[in-house]
């Protein structure tokens, strides 16, 4: 196994968990701030890239398109929430996700209503086409390099955001002690139709830039969510920091499980077998490592303190 075939799945596993992280982060701000089982996270991301894509295709500039999936999923966000998940914060749990879900079928047909079945292509920016050498002989594209520093460059927002800002304060005391900031004059409607929407574009901008890697489809959101759910679990629920930790190692598990895993198994077993199972158990990784991490953290890596 030469240096730079590792390297490169290292670099692959950082571009999914990157990619995670932009799912999660949403996640885990609506669920930290809101107490919102959201569902339909996943199909805000596919929102985004169709957005990406149908831009990109009329105006032939991917620039375009990756502002419109921001705008799209953002857009789509605030108006789900004001018209169907503010009347959902009250309830229990089992509502917001037989609600969330029905959001999900609602997305899925009304897209296939408006684009069809057929998936639809993104193509690489020319900025960010070519590759870049890697130590070792191989080479890695740029456009992936670049996947992994949005991610990196969101993270430092998101820090900034909350941290440092008005807005941030008003995040942490809403997920602090809602009806406290609600009595000292906060329209916290506003705040969580602003919170939602973030969360949204954060999804959008992360199926738009995936969107380049694969094709954009209908449903193309539900494999992810379930991904960016386990990232939160071994994060901590509400923690950004723990979003980006957990996104990061999920990615990197995941990845390099589905390397490694076929070549040992090849070693004392025959090459078909040993893909097979190896894959299998790669598979598996994460939730292994999901339940481990809940062993000895039950509320995550860097759950919040409420």
């Amino acid at each position: 196994m030469s240096i730079a075939l590792l390297l490169e799945q290292i670099l692959n596993g950082l571009q999914l968990g990157v990619m995670l992280f932009l799912m999660a982060a949403g996640l885990t701000l609506i669920f930290g701030v809101m107490g919102l089982i959201n569902l339909a996270h996943g199909s805000l991301y596919m929102v985004g890239a169709f957005a990406c894509a149908t831009v990109a295709a009329w105006t032939g500039s991917f620039w375009l398109g990756l502002v419109a999936s921001l705008v799209a999923a953002a857009a789509a966000g605030a108006i789900v929430e004001m018209t169907v998940i503010r009347r959902l914060y009250d309830r229990d749990h089992l509502d917001q996700v037989l609600a969330t879900f029905a959001l999900i079928l609602i997305f899925s047909e009304g897209t296939r209503w408006v684009f069809g079945s057929l998936p639809l292509y993104l193509n690489i920016p020319d900025l960010l086409r070519g590759t870049i050498p890697l130590p070792g002989g191989g080479r890695y594209q740029i456009y992936r390099i670049a996947i992994i520093a949005v991610g990196v460059a969101v993270a430092v927002g998101l820090w900034l955001l909350i941290a440092r800002t008005r807005l941030g304060m008003r995040i942490r005391a809403g997920e602090s002690d809602r009806e406290m900031i609600a009595a000292l004059g906060i329209d916290i409607r506003t705040l969580y139709t602003v919170v939602f929407a973030i969360g949204a574009a954060l999804a959008g901008l992360a199926g738009a830039m995936v969107g380049a890697l694969q094709s954009v489809q209908v449903g193309m959101g539900e494999p992810v969510l379930i991904l960016a759910f386990v990232v939160i679990v071994i994060g901590g629920i509400g923690s950004i920091k723990g979003a980006l930790v957990g996104a990061v190692l999920v990615g990197l598990i995941d990845t390099m499980g589905r390397f490694l895993l076929p070549r040992a198994f090849s070693v004392f077993m025959d090459p078909s077998e040993a893909s097979l199972i190896g894959s299998a158990i790669a598979s598996m990784l994460i939730y292994m490592f999901m339940a481990l991490v809940l062993a000895f953290r039950p509320r995550g890596l860097f759950a919040t303190a409420k």
